[in-house]
């Protein structure tokens, strides 16, 4: 199993808006079949950080499931919202070791 987290370092004024956004976003991704993940904010370290954990089996069905949420229209018209909330980001990938 694998753990993907998207982190990303919002503008200050857009926290909510971002938040909104990436629930229609997980609306998708959820109606797609892709795993559902958890939505997060800071409480610490960098202020206006948002990071979206989701869970995957392996890597290739990240990769496969990233191809068909990425080509959905209604996916594309919320990222286009959400994109200009973002400073930075990036996204970090794990193995779970157990």
């Amino acid at each position: 199993m694998i753990v993907v987290r998207e982190v990303f370092h919002l503008r200050p004024e857009s926290m909510k808006e971002a938040r909104n956004l990436v629930q229609a976003m997980m609306t998708v991704n959820a109606r797609l079949g892709a795993p559902l993940g958890r939505v997060m904010t800071d409480l610490t370290g960098p202020y206006y950080t948002l990071v979206i954990e989701t869970d995957f089996p392996s890597l290739a069905v990240f990769e496969g499931g990233l191809a068909k949420v990425f080509a959905d229209s209604q996916w594309q018209e919320a990222y286009a919202g959400f994109r200009p909330t973002i400073l930075s980001g990036q996204r970090e990938i794990y193995t779970v070791v157990e």
